[in-house]
């Protein structure tokens, strides 16, 4: 294949633009800032299930509470009431009277463990209140962080495709300027090698593969017509001569 030399200098130029959005395709992929909202996200899902855990378990006291205060209201009621009765002297039989003080005993007893029961509840519902509270903030600061990290994501896609779609423009353009032929084998090399096409020949080192090139090869491209269109033998990648190229 033929292309002259000034149409094989522009494939370097096609290949240099390939290799910019190829980079710009790298950097959008590993921004920092998309392992960081998937570390953010799993600590906002972890705390939000804590978070429900410990109101679900927090309700569950309150209600525990509630219960245990009734019955000592129950019992207060009850002790109550019979001292009234004891009070009135509306009992006057010695073994009545005997058995409503001691029903008043066992209340007072009674009143006094389920007192204690109430406080105990208290005090896990309280820590318990402080857990919540403590989750909530946790999970309010992480939320934060994550929405400031999407906001510096969004930005930063935004930055990248920008110049993506400049940089892309620009290849069309240069590429509409090389012969189809030309182009056609460019496109298939660089398919088939990492993105890599074409290649100059600089110093006599081939800066596609980064080989230098033997006595023999070098010899066979300053043979070649100017307007020749040579292969790397080690990478078969489109070798585009220079000025530089050492030959």
């Amino acid at each position: 294949m033929n292309a002259a030399p000034a149409d094989q200098i522009r494939l370097l130029e096609v290949q240099a633009l390939d290799a910019r959005i190829a980079q710009l395709d790298h950097k959008r992929r590993t921004l920092p800032e998309h392992a960081e909202i998937e570390r953010l996200s799993s600590d906002v899902t972890q705390l939000r299930d804590l978070l429900v855990a410990a109101q679900t378990e927090e309700s569950d006291t309150a209600r525990e509470q509630t219960k245990a205060e009734q019955d000592v209201d129950q019992v207060r009621k009850r002790a109550v009431r019979d001292q009234e009765r004891l009070d009135s002297g509306a009992v006057s039989s010695p073994r009545d009277l005997e058995n409503l003080q001691h029903e008043i005993t066992s209340l007072a007893k009674r009143q006094s463990d389920l007192e204690d029961v109430v406080l105990e509840v208290m005090e896990r519902r309280e820590s318990l209140q402080e857990r919540v509270q403590e989750l909530s903030g946790r999970l309010d600061s992480v939320q934060g962080k994550a929405t400031e990290a999407e906001v510096r994501r969004g930005e930063a896609l935004r930055g990248i495709d920008a110049e993506g779609m400049t940089v892309t423009k620009e290849r069309e353009i240069m590429a509409g300027s090389v012969p189809a032929d030309l182009l056609k084998l460019y496109d298939k090399l660089r398919a088939q090698s990492g993105g890599v096409g074409a290649a100059r020949l600089y110093q006599k080192r081939c800066e596609g593969c980064r080989l230098e090139l033997n006595i023999t090869e070098l010899n066979e491209v300053r043979a070649a017509a100017a307007d020749a269109v040579v292969r790397c033998e080690n990478c078969r990648r489109i070798l585009v001569r220079t000025p530089e190229s050492g030959l």
